[in-house]
């Protein structure tokens, strides 16, 4: 099956050494720069042990990223892979696991969180520590082409409860409570690799174990058939006046968005 086909009917692939060793470090200096600089996105994730950080949508994210991305093969490869021209960059996020038994990331779907849809989107998840499958990115294959659930709101006693109560979106199910009925995937990575997922894949992540580590760079993407799909509460992106020039359907553009090819 082509990378093409598999994107489109798994909802994500596994690009195998897509970053060469100068391509990995530009982005491994983008993961420094953000570490240094967080946004007021930036959190420190509940844990009962270990580090959870995270950060995301740095609005000076682009001091940090810009070179970086105009030089990387990740949109050419994208691109080819949807079967579209241009791609831009939409925002980064950017996690640190470490320092005991880290909690897994809940299961959800970005695209709860984002006001956008399309096929042509994706996330571009880059781990500088070696995973095993076992403790590497998991996700519902398939799961990109619906429903779209009220996602996760990472409380550490019941990870279905919704972010927004008042959501029309139903309420996830208890995936990691009844894995037996999801056709679930992982893949094992080394530095260099990719796993490229549509963002409205059901996903996860595995807990990181004491002695061990996860430093992970996630960069988002869009393309021409990207729509403004408005979500409750005006979720994301928090570009000052977007949503009021938005209406449902319209290309989801803004000048402030990177074009990478």
């Amino acid at each position: 099956m082509s990378l093409k086909r598999q994107y489109e009917h798994d909802g994500v692939v596994l690009l195998k050494g897509a970053l060469d060793a100068a391509s990995l470090a530009a982005a491994f200096s983008a993961w420094e720069w953000s570490l240094a600089n967080p946004g007021p996105g930036a959190s420190r994730l509940p844990q009962r042990e270990g580090v959870f950080l995270n950060d995301l949508f740095n609005p000076r994210c682009l001091e940090g990223y810009r070179e970086m991305l105009l030089a990387s093969p990740l949109p050419a490869l994208i691109a080819d892979i949807w079967g579209a021209g241009d791609v831009w960059f939409f925002y980064e996020q950017v996690f640190l696991k470490e320092g005991g038994e880290t909690r897994r990331t809940p299961w959800h779907q970005d695209s709860s969180y984002l006001a956008v849809a399309g096929k042509h989107l994706a996330v571009a998840w880059i781990t500088f520590d070696a995973t095993t499958a076992g403790d590497s990115l998991e996700f519902v294959r398939g799961s990109h082409l619906g429903p779209l659930y009220n996602t996760s709101r990472f409380d550490l006693d019941d990870e279905t409860l919704p972010i927004n109560a008042n959501s029309v979106l139903p309420r996830l199910p208890d995936i990691e409570g009844t894995r037996a009925d999801w056709d679930i995937v992982s893949f094992a990575t080394e530095p260099g690799d990719v796993v490229l997922f549509h963002p409205a894949m059901l996903h996860g992540g595995a807990p990181t174990h004491p002695g061990t580590r996860r430093r992970t760079l996630t960069l988002r993407f869009f393309g021409e058939n990207a729509l403004y799909d408005p979500r409750d509460n005006r979720a994301g992106p928090s570009i000052s006046g977007f949503h009021s020039r938005m209406k449902r359907g319209d290309p989801f553009r803004d000048p402030s968005f990177l074009k990478v090819r």
